[in-house]
């Protein structure tokens, strides 16, 4: 006979990830102020370039305006033949300055340049018409139409204005570069340094949750936000530490104090059934001792549940073969199980699962699923008891093809006397799956419920230790 909705161990639910730097709040936001940094960075620079650029256009347009104005005067005439002489002395006792003086033929009279086509007003040559072959020296220039039809320029080398553009474009460059190279760097950097607390913090807090209550955030010798934060969650955690270790002590003690009352009754009902001979009363006294032993049980179990809880390590650690274990117990209910009228699958190991742990703590966890499992599935229902070694785990699997518990309640029914309204008429003290995941966090593993299709598949991860 087959049984539906057997699998193999499912694979883990990813665990905590740390967060990705590029991902993070504090990333956008430090990347954001760079990026302010760098308009404004790049605002100052490009206002800087184009002033020093536009004073020193205007300076040198100032000195060639000059140099024209003074030839203009000089020849107070503006024609080619008042201009000849004037121009004849400016290019003797003016190298650095570039004059051409043409007629309006277009013939060079007077100059240190070749022959240029007479557009007025201002102009930039890209070489200086000095020499036959181009000399690339730029010249800035202003031409002047004369009255007869001649054409004066004046002009000045261009190369310090073509220099500092360059190296404005090129300064403008380097430092949008280095801006944004420094601006993304510096937030990663700082962002891993936040994410680095972030992740610290939020691993102790994972700790935490998983049952070490002693775990407490580090402080750090800087005085900031971080050691402020953590301090006052500190002190949370010790009161809540307190609380919780007053709530366990009282419930300790209420289950161990009890026990003595209900024991002494025990043995008076024990003596009233001796002394009845009344049918009707002895059946109303084998009902009350019932009762009283499913009392004496939950008390057991509290106190149980409360010494595992209180366990800072596991008693009586050993390396223990999960293996035998399980083989032992498939050996124990298989049969039960079948007298029932479910059906049992059992798969074995193909290898040794060594774990350190307590045996008699493990067999108790492996034992209250199977039982589990026996009491809420109906007859004809498969029930599978399984284990594999995956990724550094020992992963055990005991599923069943039942009615399942809802998506909704699969983690409150780890809470401390919870009984789903389905499953209330089963007997049961509601305590059995909380022991089990106690057990399961004493040893480092875990439990978790997960569909079947149909039924419920109970999956636990316990470390497995390396073997030679």
């Amino acid at each position: 006979m087959s049984c539906a909705g057997m699998a193999e161990p499912g694979k883990p639910e990813p665990g905590h990830r740390p967060l990705s730097v590029l991902k993070s709040s504090s990333f956008r936001i430090i990347a954001s102020f760079a990026g302010c940094l760098v308009v404004c960075g790049l605002a100052g620079v490009i206002w800087s370039g184009t002033h020093g650029i536009s004073q020193l256009d205007r300076q040198m347009r100032e000195t060639v305006m000059n140099e024209r104005n003074e030839a203009l005067a000089d020849a107070k005439h503006q024609d080619v033949p008042h201009l000849v002489p004037v121009m004849r002395d400016f290019v003797q006792s003016e190298p650095g300055f570039y004059y051409l003086l043409q007629d309006a033929k277009q013939v060079v009279a007077v100059g240190n340049m070749f022959h240029l086509r007479p557009h007025p007003g201002w102009r930039m040559l890209s070489w200086t018409h000095r020499t036959s072959l181009p000399d690339r020296r730029p010249v800035l220039g202003y031409g002047t139409l004369l009255d007869d039809g001649g054409y004066l320029f004046v002009g000045m080398e261009g190369t310090p204005l073509q220099t500092l553009r360059h190296g404005f474009f090129m300064t403008l460059l380097w430092c949008g570069t280095g801006f944004l190279v420094i601006g993304v760097a510096g937030g990663f950097a700082m962002s891993r340094l936040l994410l680095r607390r972030i992740d610290l913090i939020s691993h102790t807090a994972r700790e935490i949750m998983q049952g070490d209550l002693s775990r407490r955030l580090p402080l750090t010798e800087m005085d900031d936000e971080f050691n402020h934060l953590s301090a006052s969650l500190n002190a949370m955690l010790d009161r809540n530490e307190a609380l919780v270790a007053r709530v366990r002590q009282v419930t300790d003690d209420i289950a161990h104090d009890m026990r003595r009352p209900l024991a002494h009754l025990g043995r008076h009902l024990d003596v009233a059934e001796a002394a009845v001979t009344v049918p009707e009363a002895g059946a109303a006294l084998d009902l009350a001792r019932a009762s009283l032993n499913e009392a004496l049980e939950i008390f057991a179990s509290l106190l149980k549940l409360a010494q595992l809880e209180a366990y800072r390590q596991i008693p009586d650690g050993q390396l223990v073969d999960l293996a035998q274990v399980l083989h032992m117990l498939a050996a124990l209910y298989g049969p039960t199980i079948e007298q029932n009228g479910q059906i049992w699958r059992y798969s074995s190991a193909d290898r040794p699962m060594v774990v350190h742990g307590n045996r008699v703590l493990l067999t108790q966890m492996v034992s209250n699923l199977l039982e589990n499992a026996m009491l809420h599935v109906p007859v004809g229902s498969c029930i599978t008891l399984s284990a594999a070694p995956e990724g550094g785990e020992a992963v055990i699997l005991v599923s069943d093809t039942g009615p399942g518990i809802a998506p909704e309640d699969r983690e409150r029914v780890f809470e401390k006397m919870l009984r789903l309204d389905a499953s209330r008429h089963v007997p049961g003290n509601g305590i059995g799956l909380s022991l089990v995941r106690a057990v399961a966090q004493l040893h480092g593993g875990a439990i978790t419920l997960e569909d079947n299709g149909p039924g419920l598949r109970c999956v636990v991860r316990l470390p497995l230790q390396p073997t030679s």
